[in-house]
């Protein structure tokens, strides 16, 4: 320290700061010049290098004329040098190495265009004798081809410039979520277990011809740009039936999991089969990675394939296994190899649509899936398809053809069907009568033409009215996820001789109904005083349709009573609910298809348990829905005011 402010004696504060300037110039330049060095020759390239030279120490130094003897060593490649430079010496020197710098670049350069250059002629040269070995293979094998196989193939390629026009149903087809009628809620509540970061597999269930597979799809469009959602721009969607897929014991072949080739038995690729090496085969699980994997009616699928399934959405990977496979085989191609030890990649989100029951599908794989219900179409919704498939199809409808359409059938995809067929017959029409009107006009006798060639019949055959009638009830029933409304009827007749009565019901309707009719003997005994056993009663369900479970207890009762008291039902009253021996009105399924099943039939007042007034949805329209505890309640609502 003496030393230093003995030769800082007499210096001016300038001169002090231009040499403390000029020396971290130097110092930036020596680090440059390290910095360069590691470009060139690789950071631990460089450090070995140091090493060998007996650099490494002088390069880490903080002096700088130990770090610019470093630097001479490393570019003159000289470990013999070992004079520390002056302070005045070192600009001259940086030149030097500077310039030996540049010299190393250059050849540098030249060597990996040399290299470059020798790298493509040797490709070159590959790829000519590549050809030559080929030609004369060619030339002593004419291969598989031959002039009939010539044939076939350009008679195939003719073929495939054939094509006719779309199907009615490829233009009719929902091409957004606007586009699906009926189904607001079952839409929302899709949309919302895919757009989250965290995707749930789901099951739709639903009637056919509701839009469960379309929505599906549309809706995996609609989520990829949300900001939430987790699928890409490219995420698939693939698409398959479930009734096609069955399970081989063998496990020669699973299209849906995948499957592997052994060599011998079950053909794999010639090269491998050779070499005796197995190949898997991915699934379309695999094909669904990253995106969604549609199973349409995944009731229909084979039980043991659905726990296989269960395993894949749990692991998210596809495991292959073979006798064929040796680990240590040097042959095995490295896609393979992974294949086996680390499986098929299988990340994918679930959708299964099915017609079914919730109780076909596994509960294990109902336990990992939300639920989503698709609503069966009302008429309204059937209408609305209608008017839009007019439009899509460019074509006036007579004002009636919505309302006639949507009487025979609650589908709509058959609604579709329906409106393509008499657009056709209006088009042969025309074009017979010579007629090049811009717009057809499809008429009502179109349609109850394509109605009558199809045998179809009205799917609504009972509707209700303002009227009273007496010892007739209009019931709910549930059939798969489609409710309906049964006439139910009762007569009674008093008997000359007391207690010699009798009980009459169709037992078609099955053994459940028939309990609801003794049920309710028990009720009319302590809600009005009558003992059955007076009267010979019948009571029929019209169409002797099945009625499984005990919801039609409340309405047999309120009909009985009817028919023994003379008083009128109104007829636009639907009654659902099981009938207790003390006249309590129990729960019952189905509430909710039962309302739709009521509404298209014309009604507009539901009793219902009070006990499901939880199910009720709170949109609902155009219908009023009663809960009701007692069967003196529903009696306050169902039978006609007197005049």
């Amino acid at each position: 320290m003496k030393n230093i402010l003995e030769k800082l004696k007499g210096v001016s504060k300038s001169d002090l700061a231009h040499k403390i300037t000029e020396e971290e110039q130097l110092r930036r330049q020596v680090t440059a010049l390290f910095g360069l060095l590691s470009n060139i020759y690789g950071s631990d390239k460089l450090i070995l290098k140091a090493g060998k030279l007996e650099a490494l120490n002088l390069m880490r130094s903080e002096i700088l004329g130990e770090r610019v003897l470093a630097l001479q060593k490393i570019v003159f490649e000289d470990p013999t040098i070992d004079i520390i430079p002056s302070y005045q010496d070192i600009p001259l020197i940086i030149e030097d190495i500077e310039d030996e710098i540049a010299d190393i670049i250059a050849r540098k350069s030249v060597e990996d265009k040399l290299e470059k250059k020798i790298a493509e002629r040797m490709q070159q040269r590959h790829e000519e004798y590549m050809q030559e070995i080929k030609m004369q293979i060619l030339k002593e094998n004419a291969g598989p081809e031959n002039a009939q196989t010539l044939k076939q193939l350009n008679h195939l390629e003719e073929l495939d410039k054939k094509k006719l026009a779309r199907t009615a149903m490829d233009v009719l087809r929902p091409s957004s979520l606007d586009e699906v009628v009926g189904q607001e809620r079952a839409v929302q509540a899709l949309l919302s277990k895919l757009a989250s970061p965290y995707p749930q597999h789901i099951i739709l269930y639903g009637p056919p011809g509701v839009g469960k597979t379309t929505t599906a799809r549309l809706a995996l469009e609609a989520v990829k740009d949300n900001a939430h959602s987790p699928f890409e721009e490219n995420a698939p969607f693939v698409e398959v039936d479930g009734t096609t897929l069955r399970w081989d014991p063998r496990e020669v072949t699973n299209p849906l999991l995948g499957s592997v080739h052994d060599p011998i038995y079950q053909g794999a690729r010639k090269d491998l089969a050779e070499s005796g090496i197995p190949e898997p085969k991915l699934g379309l699980v695999t094909d669904a990675h990253g995106g969604i994997l549609f199973i349409d009616e995944i009731g229909e699928l084979d039980p043991i394939l659905q726990n296989k399934l269960l395993k894949v959405l749990e692991d998210k990977k596809v495991y292959f296994d073979s006798a064929y496979y040796d680990p240590e085989d040097a042959n095995i191609p490295k896609y393979i190899k992974k294949l086996f030890e680390e499986g098929a990649p299988a990340d994918f989100i679930l959708i299964g649509a099915t017609t079914r029951d919730p109780e076909s599908i596994n509960p294990a794989i109902r336990s990992r899936c939300a639920e989503v219900y698709f609503e069966p179409l009302n008429p309204q919704d059937i209408q609305e398809i209608v008017r839009n498939a007019a439009e899509k199809l460019n074509v006036a409808l007579e004002p009636g053809i919505p309302a006639i359409i949507s009487e025979y059938t609650i589908e709509g995809r058959k609604a579709i069907n329906i409106m393509a067929d008499a657009y056709g017959m209006v088009l042969y029409r025309y074009s017979a009568a010579g007629n090049s009107q811009d717009r057809p006009v499809i008429t009502e006798q179109d349609v109850y033409q394509v109605v009558q060639t199809s045998r179809l019949h009205p799917y609504v055959t009972v509707k209700g009215s303002d009227t009273g009638e007496i010892g007739r009830i209009f019931g709910l029933g549930v059939l798969g996820f489609v409710g309906s409304v049964l006439e139910i009827e009762a007569v009674a007749f008093p008997v000359k001789k007391k207690g010699t009565g009798s009980i009459r019901f169709n037992d078609t309707a099955g053994s459940m109904a028939k309990d609801s009719v003794f049920n309710a003997a028990s009720v009319i005994r302590q809600v009005t005083g009558e003992d059955l056993n007076n009267y010979d009663v019948h009571v029929n369900i019209v169409g002797g349709g099945q009625i499984d479970g005990p919801s039609a207890g409340c309405a047999i009762t309120l009909t009985i009573i009817s028919a023994l008291q003379g008083k009128p039902i109104r007829q636009n009253v639907a009654v659902t609910g099981e009938i207790s021996i003390q006249g309590k009105v129990k729960a019952v399924g189905g509430v909710l298809e039962k309302i739709y099943g009521a509404k298209q039939a014309g009604i507009t007042t539901i009793l219902i348990p009070e006990e499901n007034a939880k199910d009720v949805p709170f949109d609902m329209k155009n219908i009023k829905v009663i809960p009701v505890q007692t069967i003196q309640k529903a009696m306050e609502y169902v039978f006609a005011a007197e005049e």
